[in-house]
């Protein structure tokens, strides 16, 4: 089963301001039901295909035991229009967090519980249907990652959808790197690497622990949501995917998410792969690096993608500082640019098989995350990455070669074990110290 055999989705408007605010998680699925209506107020019923019989992935899943990934699946509950009515104070404008394609997202709050949600309803006249409320509903159903926005729950009554979600307290990405308000500070470099690090590992739980895998396709900045503690966690799965399985190396799929994240070959092709989830995550890493959207349109014509107004630069490390977002005024480690410009890179290759894994850009953003103290032993394995990769980018072009996905994993290896020397010298070191005192 390679894709969600009874779904097919549709264009989806322009992303507005808090298109996704508290929104949830993803998982492997079967192919669609019409949810079950709740037969009285107030009783929760579990998200079960019509048969009652439990999803096969839902096995599979249980065995994952890393903290943060679910052991256990935990099924939607469904509520009452009336329920989530009273939420919302009957869906008041003061509750409106904003609007998208898919509908409006109201902050509320459950009666039963106290609990603070996020309320998005569907919008019956919009792009995105019926079809897409059931995938997200489906995938948010099943996996669980500290990563991923918990969905709550669903209403279905009538010709009535929406959907409910843990509320996000600080928002999107977008809201505080591209649409900054008057008087709100701008994210700082390290608040940056840390969101970074949480998309990624959000999209390695996808790729890597679902069974089978899952491709996000619509990874972008008003998708990622922040926690009061600027943890963050991927949202809105309507445009979600099942991965290719066995011997299948792509899924095929009409053309979908948004443009300036879509990778190359999958505009052209329309050939999925996890790769096109890499070039998307490269995409919202330069945005974090800049500061500057994937697609401006005010800008000058040469400056209005990202990608390409960014790509010559890459091979002069010496012009990485032009790139950096004018806002942080200088205020980053220089060695943590080199080596964020070297993931980017990496990401956003026009190749999708030198492209790294997903795995490989969290073990590489694990050692450039390492703190505001850029000097601390672990962050110097990514100065090492980030070197050997462009060396071999560099030779790469110099001799019109490709850099095969070989060379470049053994890079990150070398890294990572590089960094893991390193750290375990500096804590004997410390030890050592500590002892002679």
């Amino acid at each position: 089963m390679n894709c969600f055999s009874c779904f097919s989705s549709h264009e989806k408007k322009a992303s507005k301001k808090y298109d996704n605010r508290g929104i949830g998680q993803s998982a492997a699925v079967r192919p669609p039901m019409q949810p079950r209506r709740q037969p009285s107020h107030g009783q929760y019923q579990q998200l079960r295909p019509e048969n009652d019989r439990k999803f096969p992935d839902e096995a599979t899943n249980q065995k994952a035991d890393n903290k943060g990934e679910g052991n256990n699946n935990i099924a939607a509950q469904t509520f009452t229009f009336r329920e989530l009515a009273t939420a919302t104070k009957n869906f008041r404008q003061e509750c409106l967090l904003g609007e998208g394609g898919f509908g409006r997202v109201y902050k509320g709050r459950l009666e039963r519980t106290g609990q603070e949600v996020a309320v998005k309803q569907l919008d019956r006249n919009g792009l995105q249907g019926n079809r897409e409320f059931l995938v997200e509903v489906l995938m948010l159903s099943l996996l669980h990652h500290q990563n991923l926005v918990n969905l709550i729950g669903y209403c279905a009554d009538g010709d009535q959808r929406l959907l409910v979600y843990e509320y996000m307290s600080l928002g999107s990405l977008e809201d505080h790197l591209l649409e900054i308000p008057p008087g709100q500070p701008p994210l700082d470099w390290h608040t940056r690497m840390k969101i970074a690090l949480n998309a990624a590992k959000g999209l390695e739980y996808l790729h890597d622990k679902a069974n089978p895998p899952v491709i996000y396709r619509d990874l972008k900045s008003s998708n990622i949501l922040l926690d009061k503690e600027f943890n963050a966690k991927l949202s809105d799965f309507g445009l979600a995917k099942l991965g290719p399985v066995g011997d299948k190396s792509h899924v095929s799929s009409r053309v979908m998410g948004t443009y300036g994240y879509c990778a190359p070959e999958y505009q052209k092709t329309g050939q999925l792969t996890v790769k096109s989830d890499v070039y998307s995550f490269g995409v919202v890493f330069l945005e974090l690096i800049t500061g500057r959207r994937a697609i401006d349109t005010t800008r000058s014509p040469q400056e209005q993608n990202l990608v390409t107004w960014v790509e010559p630069m890459f091979r002069e490390p010496s012009r990485f500082s032009e790139v950096v977002d004018p806002l942080l005024q200088g205020n980053f480690p220089r060695k943590s640019l080199n080596q964020a410009m070297a993931i980017a890179a990496m990401c956003v290759n026009e190749d999708a098989s030198v492209r790294p894994l997903i795995s490989d850009v969290v073990s590489a953003l694990s050692y450039l995350w390492v703190g505001p103290d850029s000097a601390t032993p672990a962050g110097l394995a990514a100065t090492c990455a980030t070197s050997h990769s462009l060396t071999l980018k560099g030779s790469a072009e110099n001799n019109h070669e490709d850099i095969s996905a070989k060379e470049r994993q053994k890079a990150v290896a070398e890294a990572i074990e590089w960094g893991s020397n390193s750290r375990t010298n500096h804590i004997r070191s410390l030890v050592s110290q500590d002892s002679s005192l």
